[in-house]
């Protein structure tokens, strides 16, 4: 088969289409046809070596979170599924080729609403959105502050946050375009960094209180500013590093407001893990995308032999909602 391979770490230029061995399904796996697998920060990571697939070491290293395609092959083990199904799901890696093996378990079929590039942009940000926000115990009436409001993550947690009983959800991103179709989505507020102080910003929403539950893709430079933002007993959640690992924090204000900081990911999860967060969003989420209530955004799609201009457009940070290889 034909897979988009990271020769050595670098940037883009490293990728390379190459001719790889066809993966070998076991007994309660699935071997899937790729149509389209979604692009996220992590592949950036991955191929610049800063993040490499989770278990032993692959023959060939291949990124990739996740997928969509039809079944071409099903284990003796596996229930549920058939040889021609539609179907995505989640990936440890490998996701940018023609052809991959999924346990059946983090599969599910694709909606019939759904087109390919739309099922690939699907698992991967909905998932971690969905998982992120019932750690952090949302409930209704809860004021949510989702960073990167834009990105794909963020588009699917303001959904989501509508979706489980937000009363006020805020947002930020760097233009007032992207901030203007994430509000055609469900967020009320809207808050430019470039332009505004999203702590003062979310205080003055929410009438001096905060925001209760916060959604943070960034890290360290925006630590100070969410300790500002967030209410008393507030939750954070902290799912990406894209503005660094390491600060210098006055710990004390989460004495005093009494507050609840978690990190979190999919991709070195367990399996039964990773498969129990996957039927939690099959249950919860994805009939409201089935049925048209929720919108998976798909920005721009691109063939797989240009992955690597997919991930420069990525860097960029051009794109609202996800950014997808095709297998054509």
């Amino acid at each position: 088969m034909k897979a988009m391979v990271i020769t050595r770490p670098g940037g883009p230029e490293v990728l390379q289409l190459a001719d790889v061995a066809d993966p070998q399904p076991g007994p309660e796996d699935l071997l899937v046809r790729v149509r389209a697998a979604g692009l996220n920060r992590a592949d950036l990571l991955q191929r610049a070596g800063g993040y490499p697939q989770p278990g032993r070491a692959q023959a060939v290293e291949v990124p990739g979170l996740e997928f969509a395609g039809e079944v071409v092959g099903v284990g003796e083990r596996v229930e549920g599924f058939a040889i021609g199904d539609r179907v995505m799901g989640l990936l440890a890696g490998g996701g940018y080729a023609e052809l991959v093996v999924t346990h059946h378990r983090l599969a599910m079929k694709v909606p019939e609403n759904l087109g390919w590039a739309e099922a690939g942009a699907t698992p991967e940000v909905w998932i971690t959105a969905h998982d992120a926000l019932l750690q952090c115990e949302i409930s209704s009436g809860d004021a949510v502050l989702v960073h990167a409001a834009g990105s794909g993550v963020g588009v699917a947690a303001i959904q989501i946050a509508k979706l489980l009983g937000a009363r006020l959800v805020l947002g930020t991103a760097g233009s007032d375009e992207k901030l203007a179709r994430a509000k055609a989505l469900g967020l009320d507020v809207g808050i430019n960094y470039r332009t505004g102080d999203f702590a003062e910003e979310t205080l003055r929403a929410t009438g001096g209180a905060g925001a209760d539950v916060i959604l943070d893709v960034i890290g360290a430079d925006y630590w100070d500013r969410n300790m500002r933002a967030i209410a008393r007993k507030g939750r954070m959640v902290i799912v990406g590093l894209m503005g660094g690992a390491s600060t210098t924090a006055n710990i004390g204000v989460l004495l005093q407001k009494r507050l609840q900081v978690r990190g979190t990911t999919l991709r070195a999860r367990p399996l039964e893990e990773k498969a129990l967060a996957t039927r939690a969003f099959e249950r919860a989420v994805l009939p409201h995308i089935a049925s048209g209530r929720m919108q998976v955004v798909v920005d721009r799609v691109f063939p797989l032999a240009e992955a690597g201009a997919a991930h420069e457009y990525m860097a960029s940070n051009a794109n609202f909602g996800k950014i997808v290889l095709e297998m054509g």
